[in-house]
């Protein structure tokens, strides 16, 4: 037997999710209308609602924010009291109240019809006070609250909040908003990091290349592969300074054992020829990809738009990738 609580929740999620497929259903021109509004606002879209709606609100002009639409949330009742100053010309209002009457709407709304600012409203009825004073009106009209004693708002909240996630996803779309966009709204995030992140700004450069000649013994190569802080590995450069191969730690070791001592040979004996490269402005998020699609744990980087494109100017290690939280 299902317990009581079980049911109620059953309840409450089958009425809700009846009211959003009812609402999927209602959309028609009016929200093209509303993306084109909000597509078209070349300023701020101020997002206003009390109560419930409020609150509401407040989570769809923070989806629009962050998803390409500059947006806020101003309190009706504040802007009575001076945050109407907020509101310029090329601004556009999305006004949330489900019954369209709330008082606390009133001089905001005529502030808007002074101005000239266009108002989209989420409200039930087009023939409320929102609705007639609306540019778009977008039925949020449900045909059953879930709460028992029919007072709390619960379908038409959550169907408030999925209007405006689709009308922020659909307005996202139509400005071609894409990820690299979204990484530079949340640089603090994960997707922030893998976006913005470049080669350049990880790599180890300058006087901590461990870089080596043709003709350099295995000594002084062995020498310098230990004394850096990316231990394993040194780039071969040609006289002319381009790199032309590079001597890791697995090419000694598979060279130990045979007639010739490692340490009799130079560099160009065990270097490996061609070596895996990147572009020192490449997203970091490349280099970990041919690290692991070659399974090498690093690479030496180059900057391809200088003069000397074929020239080390970087080393990039997997630890420098890990360390970045990348991996």
């Amino acid at each position: 037997m299902i317990h009581e609580d079980i049911a109620e929740a059953r309840r409450v999620l089958d009425l809700e999710a009846r009211a959003i497929m009812e609402l999927r259903e209602k959309l028609a021109d009016d929200f093209i209308r509303a993306v084109d509004q909000l597509t078209a606002t070349t300023g701020k879209v101020i997002v206003t609602g009390v109560g419930k709606s409020g609150q509401i609100g407040r989570k769809i002009a923070s989806t629009l924010s962050s998803t390409g639409t500059p947006a806020l949330y101003v309190h009706p009742t504040e802007g009575s009291h001076g945050d109407l100053g907020v509101i310029v010309e090329n601004d556009c209002v999305l006004a949330i109240s489900n019954s369209g009457e709330s008082q606390e709407l009133v001089d905001l709304l005529g502030y808007c019809v002074r101005k000239g600012v266009p108002v989209v409203a989420m409200t039930s009825s087009r023939s409320s006070h929102l609705g007639q004073t609306a540019h778009v009106f977008l039925d949020i009209s449900v045909k059953e609250e879930a709460c028992p004693l029919k007072l709390a708002p619960t379908s038409s909240s959550t169907v408030t909040l999925a209007l405006g996630d689709a009308l922020a996803m659909a307005t996202l779309k139509r400005k071609g908003f894409n990820e690299e966009d979204f990484a530079e709204f949340h640089p603090g995030g994960s997707l922030g990091r893998k976006m913005l992140t470049r080669v350049k700004d990880l790599m180890q450069s300058g006087g901590d290349l461990p870089i080596v000649r043709e003709d350099t013994p295995m000594s002084e190569v062995i020498t310098l592969m230990t004394s850096y802080e990316v231990r394993g590995a040194a780039a071969v450069v040609s006289d002319s300074g381009d790199l032309v191969g590079v001597v890791t730690d697995g090419d000694i070791r598979r060279h130990l054992g045979r007639s010739k001592p490692t340490l009799d040979l130079k560099a160009r004996d065990l270097m490996s020829l061609s070596p895996k490269t990147i572009d020192m402005k490449e997203l970091a998020q490349k280099a970990l990809f041919l690290m692991e699609q070659f399974r090498i744990n690093l690479l030496f980087v180059v900057d391809a738009s200088s003069d000397k494109p074929t020239r080390p100017v970087g080393l990039l290690h997997i630890q420098d990738l890990i360390k970045a939280r990348l991996k």
